[in-house]
């Protein structure tokens, strides 16, 4: 069943490690349309930098390739992100996603999907190898009640 936005954005950017922070920035301005708290906007900053990081290390670790971000704003006040690259791809994804399991070396520390699992309300990760992958993540943002 598809679900509908009601707004997007969409972005295209290399994978240079200075535009994680644009990226982090740019889904935190879009996101801040559904009134997050900012508890809520650090966890869905944080979980575009663990996206957007992973693909700058670990899609393209030996040359520079592009990388798309893709925010939609759901029914029911859910914001969807999308990290998407076109690089070396990952081979198995169930390993992947388990803590402290990393292919970038002892300078990194295994958590990325962990992270982006407990700061969203559901993450989905497709890959194939030689091909991309896709992270997709999703955070309802609760509303909140009017002061009185």
């Amino acid at each position: 069943m598809k679900t509908r936005s009601t707004n997007y954005i969409s972005l295209e950017f290399l994978s240079r490690s200075a535009n994680e922070a644009f990226a982090r920035g740019a889904v935190a301005c879009f996101a801040a349309q559904l009134d997050p708290t900012l508890e809520e906007l650090g966890d869905i900053k944080t979980a575009v930098s663990e996206a957007v990081t992973n693909a700058i290390v670990h899609a393209y670790p030996d040359a520079l390739g592009r990388i798309a971000l893709r925010a939609r704003v759901l029914e029911g006040d859910v914001l969807e992100i999308t990290v998407r690259d076109w690089g070396r791809g990952i081979a198995d994804v169930e390993q992947a996603r388990q803590p402290l399991y990393t292919t970038g070396g002892e300078e990194r520390s295994g958590m990325g999907f962990t992270i982006m699992e407990s700061f969203m309300d559901k993450l989905s990760v497709r890959s194939a190898q030689g091909k991309g992958t896709r992270v997709t993540m999703r955070r309802r943002i609760q509303p909140r009640r009017p002061l009185k």
